[in-house]
C-alpha cells in the first residue's frame, strides 16, 4: 500500500527521486567525491561515446566501454555546468566495465567519462553541444 502512494506521487510528478536523492548529503559527498577524483585522473584509454550536438539535452545518450582493463570498480559521468555536476555513476563488482546509458544536460559543456580501475581514476573529456531543437542554436 505505501509503495502503491509513493508510485502515485511520482507519477503525479509530487515526489521526484532524483530530485530528492540529489538534495541529501550522501549524494553530495558522492559527487564531491567523483569531482575530487576526476581532478586528478590521468587520461583515460577505455571508449566514451557521446555525441557532438544532443538535440534533447534531458536524454543525452552516454557509452563507456571499458571491458579490456581489469578490476573496474566504477564509471561516473560528470557535467560541471550541471546544477548537480554528477550525472550519473555507477559500481562495479566482478562485472564487465560497460555502461551505456542517458543522461540529462542544462545546455551545452563537457562531459567527464571517469572510470575506476584496479584504484585508479582515468577519465576522457568530451564537449556536447546541446540545441534548441536540434537546429544548432
Amino acid at each position: 500500500m505505501a509503495s502503491s502512494a509513493v508510485v502515485t506521487a511520482v507519477g503525479a510528478g509530487l515526489l521526484i527521486p532524483s530530485t530528492v536523492f540529489a538534495a541529501s548529503a550522501k549524494f553530495k559527498g558522492l559527487s564531491n567525491d567523483v569531482i575530487s577524483r576526476g581532478k586528478s585522473a590521468a587520461k583515460g584509454s577505455f571508449k566514451f561515446k557521446a555525441p557532438k550536438i544532443a538535440e534533447n539535452g534531458a536524454v543525452v545518450p552516454m557509452e563507456v566501454d571499458a571491458s579490456k582493463m581489469n578490476n573496474v570498480s566504477n564509471i561516473s559521468f560528470l557535467v560541471m555546468t550541471n546544477a548537480t555536476p554528477l550525472a550519473a555513476s555507477f559500481n562495479f563488482s566482478g562485472a564487465v566495465g560497460f555502461v551505456s546509458t542517458r543522461i540529462k544536460m542544462g545546455k551545452t559543456s563537457e562531459v567527464d567519462a571517469l572510470v575506476t580501475a584496479d584504484g585508479y581514476t582515468t577519465k576522457i573529456t568530451k564537449e556536447v553541444k546541446v540545441t534548441i531543437g536540434g537546429c544548432g542554436g
